[in-house]
Parts: structure tokens; sequence; C-alpha cells
């Protein structure tokens, strides 16, 4: 793996636990070698992240839609600044520079691009591991409705393993650095 793609929020939160966790999420990837690609904001958990890769001397690259530069939201010292039209480009354009994806606490778009990703992984568009910071319990809610729908056979079992939830960083880029597709099995 040479880079992870980090979905997350363009605001902070209001528990100060989810930019703690934003910022080690950036400096263990930098430790373990890894660059970030995520959404190029700089507000929010993706300015932390952003920082906090940049101040351990890691590679960043954004990407971001056209409209959102326009606002002046685009952060612009990274590494590389993608500027694409859609989100649909973003998402793909995140996904092609990416090894794998990990989800922080955010919004509905980070919801949107986190599950796009474990859709694509479904349909077998990639095989690429896609994980999730359950900072705080932010996930837990999220996480139930999955085993529902799993129990309610909206969800294959098999397909639980696509995603592999830890609330430790350094665990948690841990278990997607010795991700296996081959062992992983995947049903539609």
């Amino acid at each position: 793996m040479k880079r992870i793609c980090v979905f997350c929020g363009s605001r902070i939160g209001n528990n100060p636990e989810y930019a703690e966790q934003a910022k080690r999420l950036g400096e263990t990837l930098v430790k373990r070698g890894y660059g970030l690609v995520f959404g190029a904001g700089h507000i929010g958990l993706m300015g932390v992240l952003a920082d906090a890769v940049r101040n351990a001397g890691g590679e960043t690259i954004g990407v971001i839609p056209r409209a959102l530069v326009d606002r002046e939201l685009a952060d612009r010292n990274l590494t590389e600044l993608r500027i694409v039209e859609t989100m649909h480009e973003r998402k793909a354009t995140m996904a092609e520079l990416s090894d794998a994806f990990i989800a922080m606490p955010g919004g509905y778009g980070t919801l949107d691009e986190t599950f796009e990703m474990l859709t694509w992984a479904q349909l077998g568009f990639h095989r690429k591991p896609i994980g999730m910071l359950n900072t705080a319990g932010y996930f837990d809610a999220l996480l139930a409705w999955i085993e529902r729908a799993i129990v309610d056979n909206f969800v294959k079992e098999k397909n639980r393993a696509l995603l592999i939830v830890d609330n430790d960083v350094p665990k948690l880029v841990d278990r997607l650095s010795s991700f296996s597709a081959r062992t992983t099995t995947i049903e539609r």
C-alpha cells in the first residue's frame, strides 16, 4: 500500500476526541509510510488530518469539485490538489489514487463516500480494504443498522468482512495493511 483515502467531516464535531483521532491518524499514516488522499478541504476534520500529515512530512493529495474550490474550501498547501467537475468524479479519482479507505466521523458526504466504496467492493469493482475508525462510538448506530441488514437478509453475512472496524488508530491501520482480498469472501 502507498496511499490511504480518508473520508471525514468538513466540520470538527463537538467531541474533542474526533480531532485528536484525526491528528493521530495523520501522524500514524506518515510513520507507516502512507500518503493521504482526501477531500481537499482545509476545514473540519479534513483540515486537522491534512495538517497532521503535512506537519509530519507526509504526502497530501486532495480531490475537490470545482464548485467547492470556488467557495474557497480547498486546502492550497497540499502535495497535490486535483480539481474535478463532479462529486462522482471526485469519488472515482480518490478510489483510483488509493490502496485503502478509512471512514472517520462525518456527515452525509462521509457516509456517501464510504458506502459507495463498500458497494463497489461488494460488486467486485475493487478489492481494497475499507476501514471505519469508530471514535467514541460514533458509528455504533450505523453498525447496528448493518447488523440488522444482515439479519434481515439485505446484506450477505460474508460481506460483513468488507468493513474493518476499530476504535484504535494503529490497530485499524495494521488491519488494513494485512488485509488480503484473496482471503476475504465476497458475495453479492
